[in-house]
């Protein structure tokens, strides 16, 4: 049996003695492997190139104050296109949501760096959030559905380490290019870097013998409604655009996108997520939990940096860089040293690590704190999120029944995205609070992280609902 033929075959059957002694890079899954990886490093290096040119993008395009719609749409169309391709993986087998978010990533690169207008580059950001999201949801379905148990762990830390490079080169590269050349040319030249690849993966994924089983008639979810995931891409953005200020018209758009959010978003996540039943609603659960502490880390300890403390630009790019390879790093330790461990137990070392991690940013909020301080908190959150976010991926893929991984990584995604917005927005509208009731914005950036101890707490509880049998 040719290599291909098993990856449709070996997380069906059981495994033969001759097989528990092969790694991700044996004959059987050699393919897999370096598709999935090549993947992974594009997809990083996409995101984390994109991100530093955005702002130079808005100020050429005129639309400095559309700035926050722009940065939010990723994010928000991620959540349409992972919930499209999830259940469309488990429809019709992995390969060909990956491929298509591959080719129209592509795209969208070229569009963006075409615009000749702030909204040009908004539906270009959103249109590659849709290929984001499906790109990710197929990887995560396509390991559920190539790899055994024994070796996801493995794989999702290979897939972790495929960003320290991205993450080391993409945003400094990135910026030399936008400074000396253009923000087009960043744009243009991600393009160009990713049509071979892309074609390959068409070309590889077109093999009949990669696509998988579809699951039985009896066993597949429902289809999603366009409308609905539409509703929860459309709250999401109008929420992320609201938070960005605090007057009428940004509470308006944020209790809009809320509303939204609130009406439509459990329709696209298994039953009793809300209330972490057992399984994979509460894994599901718990991914937004974390998800949403560190985004929200991530998106305040730079603004803290640069506006209380005066850290040079230079720290603020170290503390991007050291989480990025300590969520690898971490990864890695859970997937090799820890594999044996139960899956559960590593969320709860993870949300205890992301609650050192928000001790340290309250701390960095005192003018007798070195900068460092507060810079530290992203790495550490980041250690946490190596072990946390593998963890639980391991997880819901466990928790589902065969044929319908694609349906719970979409779900994963789904929450991640939510976590990250709904946190953000709370902890925004805190700090927003404070600084309207006269208090320094130390007090509010206090208050803000302080309030992520509550997801901390509530993720080491329920990490038990979410433990195999």
């Amino acid at each position: 049996m040719a290599a291909s033929d098993e990856w449709t075959t070996t997380a069906e059957r059981p495994l033969a003695q001759s097989e528990t002694a092969e790694g991700l890079f044996s004959g059987t899954y050699v393919a897999a492997t370096s598709c999935f990886a090549a993947v992974m490093f594009l997809t990083g290096l996409a995101a984390l190139a994109v991100g530093p040119t955005l702002p130079t993008a808005a100020r050429d395009l005129d639309g400095l104050s559309l700035y926050p719609l722009v940065a939010g749409c990723f994010v928000a169309a991620s959540l349409l296109g992972g919930m499209l391709g999830g259940h469309w993986a488990d429809r019709a087998g992995a390969q060909r949501p990956l491929a298509a978010g591959m080719v129209l990533a592509v795209a969208t690169l070229l569009f963006s760096g075409a615009s000749t207008s702030i909204w040009q580059l908004a539906a270009g950001r959103f249109l590659d959030g849709l290929a984001g999201g499906m790109v990710t949801v197929s990887i995560n379905t396509a390991i559920g559905q190539a790899y055994p148990e024994r070796l996801r762990p493995r794989v999702l830390a290979l897939m972790s380490t495929c960003w320290i490079i991205p993450s080391l080169v993409g945003p400094p590269l990135a910026g030399l290019v936008a400074e000396w050349w253009s923000w087009r040319a960043v744009f243009f030249g991600l393009a160009a870097l990713t049509i071979l690849p892309a074609l390959v993966v068409v070309a590889v994924m077109r093999s009949p013998s990669w696509a998988a089983a579809p699951a039985p008639s009896e066993d597949r979810p429902p289809r999603p409604a366009l409308l609905v995931a539409t509703c929860v891409s459309l709250g999401a953005a109008l929420g992320q655009y609201g938070v960005s200020g605090w007057n009428m018209r940004h509470l308006l758009f944020t209790a809009g996108g809320f509303a939204l959010l609130a009406v439509f978003a459990s329709r696209l996540l298994p039953p009793g997520t809300w209330r972490a039943a057992r399984g994979l609603p509460a894994t599901v659960l718990l991914r937004g939990l974390g998800s949403g502490v560190f985004f929200t880390l991530e998106a305040y300890v730079p603004l803290l940096l640069a506006t209380e403390r005066d850290a040079p630009p230079m720290v603020i790019g170290l503390a991007f860089t050291g989480a990025a390879v300590a969520w690898a790093g971490s990864s890695l330790v859970q997937g090799r040293i820890l594999e044996h461990c139960p899956r559960h137990r590593l969320v709860v070392a993870g949300a205890l690590v992301q609650a050192v991690a928000v001790a340290l940013a309250v701390a960095g909020t005192l003018p007798s704190t070195p900068a460092y301080t507060a810079a530290s908190a992203m790495v550490v959150a980041a250690v946490g999120m190596g072990m946390y976010a593998p963890s639980l991926t391991v997880l819901s893929l466990t928790h589902s029944p065969p044929g319908r991984q694609g349906y719970a990584s979409s779900a994963m995604q789904t929450t991640q995205n939510l976590g990250q917005i709904m946190v953000l927005g709370v902890s925004s509208a805190l700090f927003n609070a404070c600084l309207g009731a006269g208090w320094t914005d130390a007090v509010g950036y206090g208050a803000a992280f302080g309030l992520l101890l509550a997801p901390c707490a509530l993720a080491t509880v329920l990490a038990t609902r979410a433990r195999c049998a």
